[in-house]
């Protein structure tokens, strides 16, 4: 069919537009890919959105690269809109999925990477003493669990060792480790999370440090956190 009809989400997102006080987003994002809703219906749907005006391009959001190269293959078969990019947790202690799966993508079909918990939900701060930032308290059960588990405690000592790296550059722990998530290959944006003014202007000074980004300090940094990933192949 060439024009399909109203799908579930339409009014909600016109609804999300007015509030907005927007007549069309940039790109908006599929949410988890829905096993129970065939892969058509999904890029039909979204290639609907771009051409209602409402939004320029369409995303995935915690996909597999599976699914996202389906959602590609699908568009091209109909001649549908493809996706432009993943949404994927991407940081110093998360690192597979966005630095091994999704430059392969990238460089086949290229679909880019929007990454989201740069400084892992609070662990990561500027003023860093092992305990989590304000934005981000320890608060929820599954984030206290997980600061506190071993695994938790581990990352926070990691974080320690990078304090020398950030004094080095002039920078704090947290644009450093923003910094290093803007360097990966295929990363477009990467997403923040701020409680005032303030911290932004902070945060965004991770711009500044991105350039000081050598070679060799990523291998320092590498070698401090020991979890690099590498292909299987």
């Amino acid at each position: 069919m060439s024009s399909p009809p109203r799908f579930l989400g339409e009014d909600s997102l016109r609804e999300s537009l007015e509030r907005l006080q927007l007549g069309y987003v940039d790109i908006v994002f599929a949410s988890r890919s829905d096993p129970n809703s065939p892969m058509e219906e999904i890029v039909r749907a979204m290639t609907y959105v771009i051409n209602q005006g409402l939004a320029l391009y369409w995303g995935t959001s915690r996909w597999g690269a599976a699914e996202i190269m389906e959602a590609y293959s699908v568009a091209r078969q109909f001649n549908l809109i493809p996706p432009v990019c993943e949404q994927a947790e991407h940081h110093l202690f998360q690192r597979e999925k966005v630095e091994m799966q999704l430059p392969e993508l990238y460089h086949k079909i290229g679909v880019g990477s929007v990454t989201w918990s740069p400084l892992a939900c609070g662990l990561i701060h500027s003023k860093y003493d092992g305990r989590v930032s304000d934005p981000c308290k320890a608060t929820i059960k599954w984030l206290k669990d997980k600061v506190q588990s071993e695994d938790g405690k581990k990352q926070q000592a990691k974080v320690m060792d990078l304090l020398p790296i950030a004094h080095q550059l002039g920078c704090t722990v947290a644009q450093l480790a923003i910094a290093w998530c803007l360097r990966s290959e295929g990363v477009s944006s990467v997403l923040l999370g701020v409680s005032s003014a303030e911290q932004l202007i902070e945060h965004l000074g991770a711009l500044q440090v991105l350039s000081q980004l050598t070679p060799q300090t990523v291998m320092e940094i590498d070698g401090l956190l020991g979890n690099k990933p590498h292909s299987k192949k």
